[in-house]
């Protein structure tokens, strides 16, 4: 460190060992009040991240906690299809009001905003990821206990976004039962753990189909390698969710506020209420 330091990186171009790291966090709307923001995330498409998502979000609110659900899959937004949302999101020039569900879930989705929720989104990475820092920043969320955010699959340029931009309090990782989870949990583990982000451990969808006879369970993918990729990255397992009609039908009815869920999620928000 110099003699004449005055204390101020930002005005300073010496590279010193008291240097502060440049945060890339963005403010969200001077209006919006967001306690903890809980990233979902995914190493590949199709393990039903959105309905973790969703689930997540209606479990803490029939706690009593005030919930939200930021869609951050801008190229395949599924959440107001589960919520059974029509309406369009509003706003002036103070900035976007949430559109709200049947039971008070503040959500923000690209399709809320589209004239016609058919239509693709064809948008560079670059414009995609500033969406998703606008939905941080532009969008009055009010009084939010807890935030979840349903990222896209992968590793990159939203997920990267979201670490950097958003300070997320920790994640859930949604596998599902195949061989070759493990590579694919992996990536993203290694991701969160390269942007510093806490891992609060794993969700197994579609985790086997229960015979509603004998009430077996019958494992459509195969012997499950969740408990060992789980132990490979010391994180703990938050559930094992089954393959029912229940949860296509609700999906599918835009209804998965009244989807009984019995105890499947309970663990996963013992862990998620344990943030400190």
């Amino acid at each position: 460190m110099s003699e004449e330091c005055n204390h101020d990186c930002s005005s300073c171009s010496a590279d010193c060992s008291s240097r502060s790291p440049e945060s890339f966090l963005e403010k969200p709307h001077e209006k919006s009040s967001i306690k903890k923001v809980i990233g979902v995330v995914s190493g590949k498409g199709g393990v039903g991240k959105s309905m973790i998502s969703s689930m997540l979000a209606v479990n803490f609110q029939r706690k009593g906690y005030r919930t939200a659900i930021l869609d951050a899959d801008i190229t395949g937004p599924s959440i107001p299809k589960a919520f059974g949302i029509t309406a369009r999101a509003t706003g002036n020039e103070s900035g976007i009001d949430p559109v709200v569900t049947k039971t008070g879930i503040q959500t923000m989705s690209v399709n809320l905003l589209l004239e016609d929720t058919s239509d693709p989104v064809i948008w560079r990475g670059p414009v995609i990821a500033g969406t998703v820092k606008q939905f941080w920043q532009d969008v009055i969320w009010t009084d939010v206990d807890y935030m979840f955010v349903d990222m896209p699959p992968g590793t990159g340029d939203v997920p990267l976004t979201v670490f950097q931009a958003i300070p997320v309090d920790g994640i859930v990782i949604v596998t599902s039962p195949q061989e070759l989870v493990s590579m694919i949990v992996g990536k993203a583990v290694k991701m969160a753990q390269m942007m510093n982000v806490p891992i609060l451990g794993i969700i197994e969808n579609m985790s086997y189909v229960e015979c509603p006879g004998c009430r077996e369970h019958i494992k459509v993918f195969g012997e499950s390698h969740v408990e060992e990729v789980a132990a490979q990255y010391e994180l703990p397992v938050l559930g094992k969710i089954p393959m029912t009609p229940a949860i296509s039908a609700a999906s599918d009815a835009g209804d998965v506020e009244n989807l009984d869920d019995g105890n499947w999620f309970d663990q996963a928000v013992k862990a998620i209420e344990a943030i400190g």
